[in-house]
């Protein structure tokens, strides 16, 4: 399972869909890249292979990042959603 990860502007959490196939999480991730080139207004429609009845539309202007992962087994890698995480060492 792939993740595709986007950033919007003025809002702290990201959207998350999921691809079961490559070809099918790089061409969404594509489409993505080329809605923020353009700096449209165009709406970018999203839906989800995991959870099928999850949809969600998007201004292209209005995506600020955008992250493709391979997901494989939840939290076993010690990954969270997004971009970002804080990790503190034992000392």
């Amino acid at each position: 399972m792939f993740t595709i990860d986007i950033v919007l502007q003025d809002m702290p959490l990201p959207i998350s869909v999921q691809r079961k196939e490559a070809e099918a999480a790089e061409s969404l991730y594509q489409q993505i890249l080329n809605a923020m080139r353009s700096g449209s207004s165009d709406l970018v429609e999203l839906t989800c292979d995991k959870e099928e009845d999850k949809k969600v539309a998007v201004k292209g202007n209005l995506i600020c990042a955008v992250s493709l992962n391979k997901k494989s087994g939840g939290m076993a890698e010690g990954r969270v959603p997004g971009f970002f995480a804080a990790t503190t060492a034992n000392k």
